[in-house]
C-alpha cells in the first residue's frame, strides 16, 4: 500500500468510468487512513478488497478484533452494490456477520458480491479470506439508496 494519493479516474462514460470513481472514493475517505486497503471493482454487482492488518488491529487475545472484520466484510458488500447504482450513493441498513476464523497478520482480501435488489434496496455477500487462502469470516448486508449524490462527493470523479 502506498501513501501516495489516488490517480484520478480515467476519462470516458459508462459502467467501467464509475467503477474507477467508486475506487477513487473508496481511496479518498479519510477511514482508509487507518486501514492500509486498496479496491478493485472487478465487475457489475462484484468487488475486491485486500487488506494487511498486523498487531494494531489485535484485541487483547492476540487477534484481529471483530470491528476489522466488519470494515473489510462490509466495505466489499457495499462497493458491490454501489457498482449498480451509479448517481447515489448506498448506505448499510443492516448488516449479519460470521466469524470462521480468527485472523493472523498478513493480507486479507474481502470480496462483496450482489445478490439482490435493484430499486430502492439491495442484498449482498462479502467472504474474508485470510493469507493462507481460507475463510475467515462472512457477512451478509442490506443497503439502500440515499438521497447523496455520487457527483458531489469529495473523492467521486465522474468522467
Amino acid at each position: 500500500m502506498s501513501s501516495t494519493p489516488p490517480e484520478p479516474p480515467p476519462t470516458g462514460s459508462g459502467e467501467e468510468a464509475h467503477f474507477r470513481a467508486l475506487e477513487s472514493l473508496y481511496r479518498a475517505a479519510p477511514i482508509n487512513r487507518l486501514f492500509e486497503s486498496d479496491i478493485a471493482i472487478t465487475g457489475p454487482g462484484q468487488c475486491d478488497i485486500v487488506f494487511d492488518v498486523d498487531e494494531r488491529y489485535f484485541h487483547a487475545a492476540g487477534a484481529v478484533h471483530g470491528s476489522s472484520y466488519f470494515k473489510m466484510l462490509d466495505d466489499a458488500a457495499f462497493y458491490a452494490v454501489n457498482s449498480l447504482v451509479t448517481d447515489r450513493f448506498v448506505l448499510t441498513t443492516a448488516f449479519n456477520l460470521l466469524f470462521t476464523k480468527p485472523i493472523k497478520p498478513g493480507r486479507l482480501r474481502a470480496s462483496g458480491r450482489w445478490l439482490s435488489g435493484r430499486k430502492r434496496v439491495y442484498v449482498a455477500e462479502a467472504t474474508l479470506i485470510d493469507g493462507d487462502g481460507e475463510e475467515a469470516g462472512r457477512g451478509t448486508g442490506t443497503f439502500m439508496r440515499s438521497h447523496i449524490p455520487l457527483a458531489g462527493l469529495p473523492g467521486y470523479k465522474s468522467a
